[in-house]
């Protein structure tokens, strides 16, 4: 007789909790409602502060392994090295393959090394055998390592752009090869793994969307006539917000009455906030710093539209969650965007990196009459909840981890 499926998995991620991965929780949190038990380890935690209390209340659930200190870890590597020594060299000779296509120096993959090691012996105390890595970066590579050493079994999720951007880098085709299943976040993604490995094996990339929190599902769409405009995310080069606020200079010199709101926070503030002092846009442009979920809710219900000039991106969960409160988006018809963003329908399309079809969407979105917004709300809405479930999402994840942990 069959033993039943123990639903014990564990998830492993660069940095978490942290204001940008709040997808992530969602993910784990509605795995959890389907009966997993998921053990979440992070390499490192993230230093700033935490708004959201969900966020604050994962620290506390999550195994952060730089925390268990250079000791800890050394002794993991000497014990691994005599207990498992087939596993040890393999995982060895395979660190140093890494390096050599690596854009990363072999002392960082040393260093995987050793966290790999630390966290094989972790997850053989718990008795897990499956691991989930959430981006293709540094996770995966410890993730890959960890198979070497022991055999567990390991999937990751890619969410782009940066592993698209560095594929050779990262070795993202070892790691697509060698893993049980990998998860894209939408198709776009899953095509530029496809052109990595053999036909083949393509039948293991899977498209699992990315969930949209429960508190921004609303009821009734209500089209808001503000002349507000906001944009959230990490104020980074990708992002774009420099030449939105560059566009919005050129709005009020066709004398347009609006308002941006920037919410978030990053290495790119500096910057932005030179550009708004140099077009004297004191007035129109406000940054309110990194923000809570609600807060990030009621800024976007405050507002006509959405806006994310991105120049690189995989899907934004904020343009979903924007969507599912009733807002039109202006995006760029890059990566999954057009997946989701119909122009016209939903919200507006635009190139990336154009400042004048920036201003132009953000003209037409200004004086667009208030019956055009309610439309492209609703039909906003409703794409986002068919598409965006996270319960529905997590139901995919969860058929994909029971199939990995089948003997």
């Amino acid at each position: 007789m069959k033993s039943p499926l123990r639903k014990r998995v564990a998830y492993l991620i660069n940095e978490y909790p942290k204001v940008s991965h709040s997808f992530i929780r969602r993910e784990i949190l509605a795995l959890e409602r389907l009966g997993w038990e998921v053990h979440r380890f992070a390499l490192r935690g993230w230093d700033a502060e935490l708004p959201d209390v969900d966020d604050r209340a994962e620290l506390e659930r999550t195994v952060h392994v730089v925390n268990k200190g250079g000791l800890s870890i050394a002794w993991a590597v000497l014990v691994m090295m005599f207990a498992a020594p087939g596993g040890f060299w393999r995982s060895l000779v395979t660190a140093l393959a890494l390096t050599r296509r690596s854009d990363r120096p072999f002392i960082l993959h040393a260093i995987y090394l050793a966290e790999a090691c630390w966290l094989a012996r972790e997850l053989a105390r718990l008795q897990l055998s499956h691991l989930h890595a959430h981006f293709g970066t540094n996770p995966t590579d410890v993730a890959l390592l960890i198979n070497c050493l022991t055999g567990i079994s390991y999937s990751f999720t890619v969410h782009g752009p940066e592993e698209f951007d560095r594929i050779v880098g990262i070795n993202l085709k070892t790691k697509v090869e060698r893993a049980k299943f990998v998860v894209a976040i939408s198709s776009f993604g899953r095509g530029q793994l496809m052109r990595l490995i053999h036909p083949s094996g393509w039948s293991k990339i899977k498209v699992v969307h990315c969930g949209v929190d429960e508190r921004f599902l609303i009821d009734s769409v209500q089209a808001n006539g503000a002349n507000k405009l906001v944009c959230v995310g990490r104020l980074c080069e990708q992002k774009g917000q420099a030449l939105l606020v560059s566009a919005a200079a050129q709005l009020v010199g066709r004398d347009a009455s609006f308002e941006l709101v920037l919410v978030g926070d990053g290495e790119n503030r500096p910057i932005v906030e030179q550009l708004i002092r140099g077009h004297q846009l004191q007035g129109k442009v406000r940054i309110t710093g990194w923000s809570d979920g609600e807060t990030v809710r009621r800024e976007i219900l405050d507002a006509r539209a959405f806006v994310l000039p991105s120049f690189a991106e995989g899907l934004a969960v904020v343009l979903m969650e924007a969507m599912a409160l009733g807002r039109p988006v202006l995006t760029t018809y890059i990566a999954g965007n057009p997946e989701l963003v119909v122009h016209e329908e939903n919200g507006w399309l635009f190139p990336a990196g154009s400042e004048d079809e920036l201003a132009d969407a953000m003209h037409r979105c200004l004086n667009a009459p208030l019956s055009v917004l309610q439309a492209m709300g609703e039909r906003g809405a409703r794409a986002v909840a068919e598409q965006h479930n996270v319960q529905t999402e997590a139901g995919k994840l969860s058929a994909l981890f029971a199939h990995a942990l089948e003997p």
